[in-house]
């Protein structure tokens, strides 16, 4: 019973192979490609459906505002593409709400084979006077704490747009700091890697390092230009 519970919570995918469960580092690396594509389109895919309801969201968006000015009173902007860059902000996020179930899918299926890895190595530890058999609860529990930890890592380049546009952090810092911040992505990747291993440790922790880093190039984008010609 524990047994088709085990192998029924890792659905087989259509474009799986045989050797899914036991891939090198560089086809780990491919299998993360694939995914993050896969998550892009989707959100390229939500922001097109956004813009086609633009009007809609962002008069939602700043519907509380309106309520709290003056009656006749407006908000303005000063740039000339600052309007179409605000657009583009609220496009990009609603597009990531529309897409963040699949993104969520596709989360799940990266990190898949690393749960029936672990669940193969606590296996292990049984003899004559020992059995391992799962409780339900307990899969769950384990299932839940990894697909989340991992949803939580992945909006990591979310955070640090959101930080860099309030200038809380900037692309130099981050750069200054990445020793610590990929030794703290190592200490996460340990948590969501409760066997211990080596390898699961480091296979959690690549797609954190390359999220990081990401992270550092938004933060670049981001940042404030000084205006041209300007002394």
């Amino acid at each position: 019973m524990a047994a088709a519970l085990a192998h029924a919570s890792l659905p087989p995918d259509d474009d799986e192979q045989p050797s899914r469960w036991s891939m090198s580092l560089l086809e780990h690396l491919e299998e993360l490609r694939k995914r993050l594509v896969r998550a892009c389109v989707a959100i390229a895919a939500g922001v097109a459906v956004s813009f086609l309801y633009i009007d809609r969201i962002v008069a939602f968006v700043f519907a509380p505002m309106r309520r709290a000015l003056p009656p006749g009173a407006k908000m303005i902007y000063t740039a000339p593409g600052e309007a179409f860059g605000l657009y583009v902000n609220i496009a990009l996020l609603a597009g990531t709400v529309l897409a963040a179930p699949f993104i969520m899918f596709q989360i799940w299926r990266f990190i898949a084979p690393a749960l029936y890895a672990m669940i193969t190595f606590f296996g292990t530890f049984h003899s004559a006077d020992l059995e391992f058999r799962p409780r339900v609860e307990d899969a769950f529990d384990l299932y839940t704490r990894m697909l989340l930890g991992m949803v939580l890592v992945f909006q990591m380049p979310t955070v640090i747009y959101f930080l860099a546009k309030m200038r809380l952090v900037t692309a130099r810092f981050l750069a200054v700091n990445t020793k610590y911040a990929i030794l703290i992505i190592f200490i996460v990747a340990a948590v969501l890697t409760p066997d211990g291993s080596p390898w699961n440790q480091t296979l959690f922790a690549a797609p954190m390092i390359a999220l990081y880093l990401l992270g550092i190039a938004i933060a670049w984008a981001v940042a404030p230009r000084s205006p041209a010609g300007a002394q």
